[in-house]
């Protein structure tokens, strides 16, 4: 008698790094020949961890060294909670635990929330990292997201035309430590809007459809450098992780060495404990060379390759690509193109990153800073200013943005010449660095004017840095005005409404002789008068 197992197929989709361009994971998706197998695995829970189980034994059988993503529904992991099936197929297939990811996916209504969390924290336990599937396309809940601390987002590609949603999850990811993948992207456009909405990793037909045969082969688009975010710390080693190819540390050199010249993309083992924390790490030429020297494969061959390995680079996952750079720069000149591994907060390998992909990034990330800055005051301009009020709305945060500029600065042009006027943009410049911050970002649109984005509670000192200050060119002596609108959370749709709001503000603080500040709230008329001639610290003054 045939078996529904008979006619089960499994395909192969590759999770993608839209920052290396490489191949992160891959997601094994069940292809039933007939019948509806995957709607009686949604009722019965034993059957849908069987296909989980069965898909790891496939991708065993397929010899991909790539880390896995299994599918299963949350009804399943609350009602068999550690899915042993999976746990020996994982155990069987010689995979380490960590090597494979649990998609969980909806429906999501009815389920025991306490059940599911229990049956993610045994995963979890074992090592096993958790995904959240379907979000913001499904029934997942935002209190369920927050309380099963994925490792991984997945959000539909319908979700890329509602961005303010898109980046708000980013915000959420970014706050608890996840990545997020974007699935179904279908178009070059879409890959772009992903890639702007802060996903590091992506998956769809455009890259690669299912196959049956696991892939390392994808197409990927040439994207468009990022700009616009502020990012002093610089990016998250999370965005340039590579699977890592992970032996025993008691494996002996020749089965290496096979790894090795069976996988020419690979290039260096790492020899892992029991959990799965590095122990060694062989790279691939040194460790090919010393086995094709004069009696080198007799005399290692069947030791452990550990003798031909070197102590562990590592990082942790909450490491910025500048700290990776400063431990390649720390340990040996030989070592300096050796993969670094990226540890969780147990020591365990999640994947490496290679320098090569480090130093890309980087200089580009540059070249586009650079190609923002204005010459003047090497400042940003408004793009990066107004796309950092932007992330600041997803994230809900209320702010204040301020205009400043320079009173009569024509007059200073045309008394004391254009050099004296640029000395003195370039003094206003350096100042408002100096106030630079976490809670506060300066940009310098152009000419004598001036954009910041501040938390409320640092207007005062900002005003009393820039307004207390003497200012002076030529030997004449200048002011400032600036305009302040602050923006609690929801008063304004985007950084044009806000930047449309402040506008009448402008008008107001330069229709004030010396000296000036004034404030507006959004969504509300007038402003009071902080600094000039007509302040008395409480007046309210009707917009124009």
């Amino acid at each position: 008698m045939r078996s529904w197992t008979d006619s089960l197929r499994f395909a192969f989709q590759p999770v993608v790094n839209l920052t290396t361009g490489t191949v992160a994971a891959l997601e094994i998706l069940a292809r039933p020949e007939h019948g509806d197998v995957l709607a009686r695995a949604r009722r019965e829970p034993e059957l849908d961890g069987r296909l989980a189980a069965l898909a790891v034994g496939d991708a065993a059988r397929r010899e991909t060294l790539l880390p896995l993503h299994v599918n299963v529904f949350a009804g399943t992991l609350a009602d068999l909670g550690g899915l042993w099936a999976l746990r020996d197929a994982v155990r069987a297939a010689g995979r380490l635990p960590w090597e494979v990811t649990v998609d969980v996916g909806p429906p999501f209504t009815h389920v025991p929330h306490r059940a599911l969390l229990e049956g993610v924290a045994a995963l979890r336990d074992e090592g096993f990292r958790i995904c959240a599937d379907g979000v913001g396309d499904g029934d997942l809940p935002l209190r369920l997201l927050d309380d099963l601390a994925p490792d991984l987002v997945k959000l539909d590609a319908s979700l890329l035309a509602r961005a303010a949603s898109v980046r708000a999850m980013r915000t959420l990811c970014e706050e608890s430590g996840a990545l997020l993948a974007v699935e179904g992207v279908e178009s070059e456009s879409q890959c772009v809007a992903a890639r702007d909405a802060g996903a590091q990793l992506a998956q769809g037909d455009l890259f690669a459809p299912p196959s049956r045969l696991p892939t390392s082969d994808v197409y990927l688009p040439r994207l468009p450098a990022a700009g616009g975010e502020f990012r002093p710390s610089g990016p998250s080693v999370r965005e340039f992780v590579r699977p890592a190819a992970l032996l025993p540390q008691g494996a002996s050199a020749e089965r290496v060495r096979k790894l090795l010249t069976g996988a020419p993309e690979v290039s260096g083992v790492l020899l892992v404990d029991a959990s799965g924390v590095p122990v060694r790490s062989v790279q691939r030429d040194r460790f090919l060379l010393s086995l094709s020297a004069r009696y080198g494969h007799a005399l290692y061959a069947d030791r452990p390759a550990a003798r031909l390995g070197d102590p562990p680079r590592t990082v942790g996952v909450a490491a910025t690509a500048w700290e990776v750079l400063d431990v390649v720069a720390d340990g040996e000149r030989s070592r300096t193109a050796d993969d670094v591994a990226v540890v969780d907060d147990k020591g365990r390998c999640v994947g490496v990153v290679r320098l090569a992909d480090l130093v890309r990034a980087l200089a580009e990330s540059r070249v586009e800073e650079a190609a923002g800055l204005n010459p003047l005051t090497r400042l940003p301009g408004s793009d990066a200013v107004t796309g950092e009020v932007d992330r600041w709305l997803a994230q809900g945060r209320g702010f204040a943005l301020t205009w400043l500029d320079i009173d009569g600065f024509k007059q200073v042009n045309d008394g004391a010449g254009f050099a004296a006027g640029d000395e003195l943009i370039r003094a206003v410049g350096r100042a408002l660095a100096r106030t630079e911050s976490e809670e506060l970002r300066v940009g310098h649109i152009g000419g004598d004017d001036f954009l910041v984005l501040a938390a409320p509670e640092r207007l005062d000192p900002l005003a009393a840095a820039m307004l207390d200050a003497p200012w002076t060119a030529g030997g004449r002596a200048v002011t400032l005005s600036l305009a302040t609108l602050v923006c609690p959370p929801g008063s304004v749709p985007d950084h044009r409404g806000a930047a449309a709001s402040l506008a009448p503000l402008k008008r107001a603080a330069k229709a004030l002789p010396g000296a000036s500040w004034v404030c507006g709230q959004a969504g509300r008329a007038g402003y009071v008068v902080r600094r000039g001639t007509a302040a008395d610290g409480t007046a309210v003054v009707p917009a124009p």
